[in-house]
């Protein structure tokens, strides 16, 4: 494996070295590692001073005149092409970004999911020439490495890597990300009525996950038991990709493959609340505008996957069942599947719980996650529709 010649191996990790911004493996350490020397971004080299001497020849090509103002602005192209749930957490980066130095940077981005960035005031976008004249960055947030051992959420991951590339420091002003609509967006008939001919309120519920990390499931007759207990006084919508894991329920109005990336933000922007594992709906929950003027209530199953400080909001009750097992105690164990999926990844060899629960002939939950009953799932709901 290439390594930096700052970089070490970590002993009795496979494929894994230490450099100045944590724990990183193979390709992906250079991927992301400011100093390393095939790290390169839109054909120049970009180098990042941590004390020692920086890339001058870089720096000037990176800043352009406004021909208004005649401020100094700096262009750059923010990259990610990972998850939806990984995008939508980016918008809080450029937005602080933006808010922290007004007026001195021009930010496009390529990602993944662009619909998250409709109507997102900070982007601007560049043309060919323009681009030569940005700084092209690959954006990963390997504060996550530290998650166990530090107070750091999820919302600041990014924003820890613009300040190391970028040498800045950015402030985090909202604990949510940075998600907007359209006037005619938040007037238009929501879907569920459009689709169902129902106008009451309703909650989402995620009651599946994608293939590549299992780990997350809960079983789905506790799900189910859920709806039914709840029949007639909460109106449940299960929605999802369709081509991840998502069991049928009874007793919902099923939109499973049947939203885009946009109209599941509309549809979230007229939702009373959101039941889901830790996923994309949890973050959106936070970062969609409330037409109930409140914090929008969200239950998130997390089972010991991950440290609650990590991922929860304001206004989110997160199960979780950090510190009661084994593999959880120091921690989330971060670890991805419960059975393997066949796909070739190496998650099926290396990831797999610890301590998977067969709760029928074809289908193991973590354990951590089958300690989480209907029962407390249901208890939180009645508390956020029952109490107000």
């Amino acid at each position: 494996m290439q390594l930096c010649a700052h970089a070490q191996l970590v002993k009795n990790q496979k494929n894994l070295v230490r450099c100045n911004l944590g724990l990183f493996g193979g390709d992906v350490h250079r991927s992301i590692c400011s100093i390393c020397p095939s790290h390169v971004a839109g054909g120049r080299q970009i180098t990042v001073d941590r004390g020692g001497s920086s890339s001058q020849q870089a720096k000037k090509a990176l800043v352009v005149i406004d021909s208004e103002s005649g401020q100094k602005r700096r262009m750059l192209v923010l990259q990610c092409r990972l998850s939806p749930g990984d995008v939508l957490m980016l918008t809080a980066a450029v937005r602080d970004l933006h808010r922290a130095f007004p007026g001195q940077f021009i930010t496009d981005i390529e990602t993944s999911a662009p619909d998250l960035w409709a109507y997102n005031p900070w982007i601007t976008k560049l043309d060919r020439s323009q681009r030569s004249n940005a700084s092209v960055l690959e954006m990963h947030y390997p504060l996550i490495n530290s998650s166990n051992q530090k107070p750091v959420h999820f919302l600041q991951g990014y924003i820890d890597f613009l300040e190391r590339c970028l040498r800045l420091r950015v402030p985090v002003t909202e604990f949510r990300g940075d998600i907007y609509l359209s006037g005619e967006e938040r007037n238009w008939t929501n879907q569920v009525e459009e689709t169902f001919g129902f106008k009451g309120t309703y909650w989402i519920m995620m009651a599946g996950g994608k293939y590549d990390f299992t780990a997350k499931w809960w079983p789905p007759d506790y799900y189910q038991e859920v709806v039914d207990r709840l029949a007639g006084r909460v109106q449940f919508v299960q929605c999802g990709e369709k081509h991840h894991w998502h069991p049928p329920l009874r007793g919902v109005f099923d939109l499973v493959g049947k939203t885009s990336i946009r109209q599941f933000v509309r549809l979230m922007y007229h939702a009373q609340g959101v039941v889901c594992p830790v996923t994309f709906a949890m973050h959106l929950a936070a970062a969609v505008p409330s037409k109930f003027n409140r914090l929008r209530p969200c239950v998130v199953i997390g089972g010991g996957r991950e440290p609650p400080h990590w991922e929860a909001y304001p206004g989110h009750q997160y199960l979780h069942t950090i510190g009661m097992l084994p593999c959880c105690a120091m921690g989330g164990c971060w670890k991805s599947r419960c059975q393997p999926v066949g796909d070739g990844n190496r998650k099926d060899d290396e990831n797999m719980c610890e301590r998977p629960v067969p709760v029928r002939s074809d289908l193991k939950i973590a354990q951590c996650m089958t300690m989480i009953k209907s029962d407390d799932v249901i208890r939180v709901i009645e508390k956020f529709v029952f109490s107000c």
